[in-house]
């Protein structure tokens, strides 16, 4: 599975969780919590493959770096977001409220790595390329599952 496939696949699960996270009720404390451990860990290894293979790959060219760069700095926020999610209880309604926020700024994340930023992978790097950035984020991503 080439690079783009596995994280169009994975930003296909996280919106998923995130709409299952959304019609949980401020009542539902063990389903959202259940459902927030997987957001975040999944969340948490896309991040790490990103980091390490596709973003340094595409910061080498000067028509990707602007948006890699921009990439970088939305991590920042969603990590920032889900610190204070782990830390409010999650029958509080400011919780709801910090959901809300987390996942506009994911669908626009997505959106603009897959309108965007994928286009401009697929015109940089070959299926062979793309096979082998995969192939390394899927190492990623098994030595966290084993963790």
């Amino acid at each position: 599975m080439d690079a783009l496939t596995l994280l169009k696949k994975e930003h296909d699960e996280v919106k998923k969780m995130l709409k299952d996270l959304d019609a949980t009720t401020d009542r539902a404390i063990k389903p959202r919590q259940d459902l927030f451990g997987r957001l975040k860990h999944s969340l948490t290894v896309h991040e790490q493959m990103e980091e390490a293979v596709l973003y340094p790959a595409l910061k080498e060219h000067a028509e990707t770096k602007d948006i890699v760069l921009e990439a970088y700095e939305e991590h920042d926020v969603v990590e920032t977001i889900l610190g204070e999610l782990e830390r409010t209880p999650f029958d509080d309604g400011i919780w709801r409220a910090k959901l809300t926020v987390i996942r506009e700024n994911l669908l626009h994340h997505i959106e603009e790595e897959e309108d965007e930023m994928f286009g401009q992978v697929r015109k940089l790097f070959d299926e062979e390329t793309l096979e082998s950035l995969g192939d390394q984020m899927r190492t990623i991503k098994s030595q966290a599952r084993a963790a």
